[in-house]
């Protein structure tokens, strides 16, 4: 398959964590891919290098989702890089994986904490989308017709556990807002779903489940049917696969990787 006939990827903050994963396994699959990165410009040259090593082609993009006055300049930049790379004006895969964690607890909880949750987790989440997957009259949308949108959500948006409630919030808000647009996109043949991971050994919350006790640890595994917590390539693989050639039917559906986490 040539560059330009090739499925391209955008996966947001690509270049650490589960959104290297998704990376490395849609490659994997004979997918291309754009990467943004917020900072650590050394790591997303890192994972550009391994899409390489892997027959693909792959670019990095500088972006800070909660900036959302750069958005329509990111659509430029992303414009110039799909034709310089693919000779494309267009994509295939949006992935919004970017995000962080902070802790909330009712009584001492700050209204800055509330405002980066929400400009992280949700506004730059829509804002992006919107930017990307719709565009003024007589213009092409970046987001190809037939295209794919995945979104991140999280295990503690269908259960309790810990000071998470605004994180979990903001996750449920970007499940509603999947459905949405699953109803506003299906006509162009996109399909819009929810990846919803449980506990992951990574450095996300700053390693919290990665840094847990062996207490805290054995009570986690214990609540999950498959016996063990995630790493963050047992979630990769499940975004392929959700994006793959014959699962263009799925759509408006939250998918839960969670091992089987407090059924």
């Amino acid at each position: 398959m040539s560059a330009q006939q090739s499925r391209i990827a955008l996966i947001t903050g690509g270049n650490r964590g589960l959104g290297r994963s998704v990376v490395e396994a849609l490659a994997a699959d004979g997918i291309d891919i754009v990467l943004t990165y917020r900072s650590h410009e050394d790591e997303a040259k890192q994972v550009v290098e391994a899409v390489t090593a892997l027959g693909r082609t792959a670019a990095a993009i500088q972006l800070d989702t909660t900036r959302t006055g750069t958005f329509a300049q990111f659509a430029d930049a992303l414009r110039e890089t799909l034709r310089l790379h693919w000779r494309r004006d267009s994509f295939d895969i949006l992935v919004n994986n970017a995000g962080f964690h902070l802790a909330t607890v009712l009584g001492s909880t700050e209204e800055e904490t509330l405002d980066q949750l929400f400009a992280v987790h949700f506004k730059g989440v829509y804002l992006l989308t919107q930017a990307l997957a719709v565009a003024p009259e007589g213009t092409s949308p970046l987001l190809a017709d037939g295209g794919r949108i995945v979104n991140f959500s999280s295990g503690l948006a269908r259960f309790v556990s810990g000071p998470n409630a605004v994180y979990a919030a903001m996750k449920g808000a970007i499940e509603v807002v999947t459905r949405y647009w699953a109803a506003q996109l299906g006509p162009r043949g996109i399909t819009v779903n929810t990846v919803a991971p449980g506990p992951v050994l990574t450095d996300f919350a700053d390693g919290l489940y990665k840094n847990a006790q062996e207490g805290m640890r054995e009570t986690l595994v214990n609540a999950t049917a498959l016996g063990r917590l995630a790493y963050a390539d047992d979630i990769g693989p499940a975004v392929a696969a959700l994006v793959g050639i014959g699962t263009g039917w799925i759509t408006a559906q939250r998918i839960e990787a969670s091992g089987g986490y407090r059924l």
